[in-house]
């Protein structure tokens, strides 16, 4: 993991020496001593963050590890219809083995499910009433699951009675859920991240309710990270989905998550991963892509990344991403070198092709 050195602030030691006299003068008035003034802390600057910086960092010394935190956020998991049962024929961690020792490495894993988890799931190779065998949570712990994403548009297909299993199974085994009340607050070694997520496929985005949210998680602690469902599906840009009635454009709500309060936004659904755009020094992330689908009937379907968020105390100061591509429907295993490389490549040139259209640097 690539790691952004930070200015290291050192202090000043000051010795005292002492003398002695065979006579001592007599003791004189003198003019009060003047107050000496209470030095000011030099405050850890801010890192200006760039797309420059974050797809091709410099190397250089690391900083101190008791300020690092780190965040993994995942492209969207939906282990239902094929995967579920290519899962219950191999094993529930089978479609997530390759990956996890990677994805748990971090402080916190942060993942989207976008499926309704249950026991008595009725396997089925189609359609897109989504579930999976309850079991399936067996592949979330094995990497390293902290906190999963509920809002979006498949986790209801089994109504308010699948949500609940699928929260009831979660929070059994250890899992934050965030999007369907408040947020999640985990602590990592005295900093509080809070989660709050939104869904807006297939229903407009309540903006009035998504800023008191963000605003109430701000209140709450020291990074807010926001994950959205959104966006028109098989694009590499961020765009509107025109299936909305009142669609919305994810760079204005990402923007307003931002104005808000959100530290880091963290964009789902369109199933290909996209650009980033760094906005008011904050970085939106527009979609990861697929991690863990059956959807094997493109090569850009099968294609995804794995988000690798570092923090300096509260200030997000570096971002990776480490591509992968789905097999037999569902497994997800690393690239090579080569696909990697062109991967990070496309991703790069469609954030700066979002930034020339936003009048944003592109450096």
């Amino acid at each position: 993991m690539r790691r952004l050195a930070l200015l290291a602030l050192t202090g000043l030691l000051v010795g005292c020496s002492t003398g002695t006299a065979s006579v001592q003068p007599p003791v004189q008035a003198s003019a009060p001593a003047t107050p000496t003034a209470t030095p000011v802390p030099t405050p850890t600057p801010i890192p200006q963050l760039s797309l420059t910086g974050l797809f091709h960092p410099s190397e250089a010394l690391a900083a101190d590890p008791g300020h690092m935190r780190t965040l993994i956020a995942t492209g969207d998991i939906i282990t239902a219809r094929m995967t579920n049962i290519e899962q219950i024929s191999h094993g529930f961690t089978w479609a997530f083995a390759p990956t996890a020792d990677y994805v748990k490495n971090a402080d916190i894993t942060y993942v989207n499910l976008e499926t309704p988890l249950f026991a008595g799931c009725k396997p089925s190779s189609e359609g897109l009433q989504f579930c999976g065998d309850a079991r399936n949570v067996q592949g979330l712990q094995a990497i390293g699951s902290k906190v999963a994403n509920l809002a979006n548009n498949h986790l209801g297909n089994y109504g308010p009675a699948g949500t609940q299993a699928t929260v009831d199974l979660l929070e059994k085994n250890g899992i934050k859920t965030s999007g369907l009340g408040p947020p999640a607050i985990l602590e990592v070694r005295g900093l509080r991240f809070a989660f709050v997520g939104f869904n807006g496929v297939g229903v407009a985005i309540d903006r009035q309710a998504m800023v008191a949210g963000i605003q109430y998680a701000r209140a709450q602690a020291d990074v807010v990270v926001v994950q959205f469902h959104w966006g028109k599906e098989y694009e590499r840009q961020p765009m509107p989905d025109p299936g909305v009635p009142t669609p919305d454009n994810p760079v204005e709500i990402g923007h307003l998550a931002v104005d808000s309060g959100a530290d880091i936004v963290i964009g789902n659904h369109p199933h290909w991963y996209q650009g980033i755009e760094i906005y008011k020094n904050k970085l939106i992330t527009y979609a990861h892509g697929n991690y863990v689908f059956d959807q094997m009937w493109s090569e850009e379907t099968r294609e995804g990344v794995i988000g690798t968020y570092t923090f300096y105390d509260k200030h997000l100061v570096a971002a990776s991403w480490k591509p992968l591509r789905i097999y037999q429907y569902g497994q997800a295993q690393w690239m090579n070198d080569a696909d990697s490389a062109r991967v990070l490549a496309t991703m790069e040139g469609a954030s700066k092709t979002l930034a020339a259209r936003l009048g944003e640097p592109t450096g």
